[in-house]
């Protein structure tokens, strides 16, 4: 599912005009981005977590030019879905 085909579902399900929906959706994902590069994790309750995860120092090697490198510490975006989330999930039939 596409940003676009989710506007078309929620345009149709609430009967707003997909330019606002777009807006919204646009402004969401704004607002977390900002959240997250402030070092601010986001909780939606029954939904998940957006959250920030720190990665430690680690000595990597460079198979092609046998060097070894040396990755500095860093954050990196993770999504934590809520235990309703994943037990929908786990409810679909797969075919």
């Amino acid at each position: 599912m596409t940003k676009a085909d989710i506007v078309n579902e929620i345009a149709k399900r609430t009967g707003v005009d997909k330019t606002s929906v777009l807006s919204t959706i646009e402004s969401f994902m704004d607002v977390v981005k900002d959240s997250l590069a402030n070092d601010e994790n986001v909780y939606l309750r029954g939904f998940g977590s957006f959250i920030v995860k720190k990665r430690a120092q680690k000595t990597a090697r460079n198979i092609s030019k046998n060097t070894t490198i040396i990755i500095p510490a860093h954050n990196i975006p993770a999504f934590k879905p809520s235990k309703t989330f994943v037990a929908q999930v786990k409810e679909v039939k797969v075919d």
